[in-house]
């Protein structure tokens, strides 16, 4: 996006904007900062604004961001497919499946050699009805899992049948109690990539734990044409 392109949008009739959300703040919380720019800029009392497809605070990468009568192609978007890099910790796990919770176990790893890790990955790849962490935005009895699972309560959810098409590992690295393992991986929508984290320390007969994420595409759109929420802010303001 260039300076150039703000002055021909019209954010009302409806844009689609690409974003790259950094570690920590959540997509919502961009969403928010995005409307506000929009409408101090149009001086506006309130205009339609959301994201195509949550990200966790914890991950970075592309957040989708539609504005006016361009939020009705929201769902379009998060039915395409998506891709992520990250890392899968194994030898150790956590309840939310990733570093929102402290390591709840730990697990030999000596056994493990690189072939096996390569070999463990090629059996993620295809259609698995995966189980949803407990940490997550689920509904359970009207109220959000994670709610529930943060205050101590028995979180029962049903599987959903999710198509990874890809899953590739990108690096292996060795360390006293852990491997770390970097992955690309191209999957359906709703697949939980923190799940995948923790089917794959089965798969190797350890455990394992989703430490790093970022999404890289969601359908035929990619990070490498996102910017951030600062930069939104210096466009509009003609910085």
């Amino acid at each position: 996006m260039m300076q150039s392109e703000f002055s021909e949008f019209d954010f009302v009739k409806g844009e689609v904007l690409l974003f790259d959300k950094p570690y920590g703040p959540t997509s919502f919380s961009i969403v928010n900062r995005v409307r506000g720019i929009i409408k101090r800029k149009l001086k506006v009392k309130n205009i339609k604004v959301g994201h195509a497809g949550t990200l966790d605070p914890l991950a970075t990468g592309l957040l989708v961001i539609c504005t006016g009568k361009a939020t009705k192609t929201i769902v379009s978007i998060q039915d395409a497919e998506k891709e992520y890099t990250g890392t899968i910790t194994v030898g150790s796990t956590t309840p939310s499946y990733d570093l929102e919770t402290e390591v709840d176990a730990k697990f030999p790893i000596d056994h493990l050699t690189d072939d096996m890790i390569r070999q463990a990955a090629a059996t993620m790849v295809g259609e698995h009805h995966q189980m949803p962490p407990i940490f997550s935005a689920k509904q359970v009895d009207g109220k959000r899992a994670y709610d529930l699972a943060r205050a101590g309560k028995d979180v029962k959810l049903n599987t959903k049948l999710v198509t990874i098409k890809e899953f590739e590992i990108t690096s292996i690295r060795r360390k006293p109690e852990t491997i770390e393992v970097d992955f690309r991986v191209a999957c359906s929508k709703g697949t939980y990539i923190r799940s995948i984290a923790y089917d794959f320390g089965k798969a190797v007969n350890s455990g394992g734990h989703l430490s790093a994420l970022r999404r890289t595409k969601i359908g035929e759109f990619s990070v490498e044409d996102a910017i951030n929420a600062d930069q939104f802010h210096a466009l509009m303001n003609g910085e």
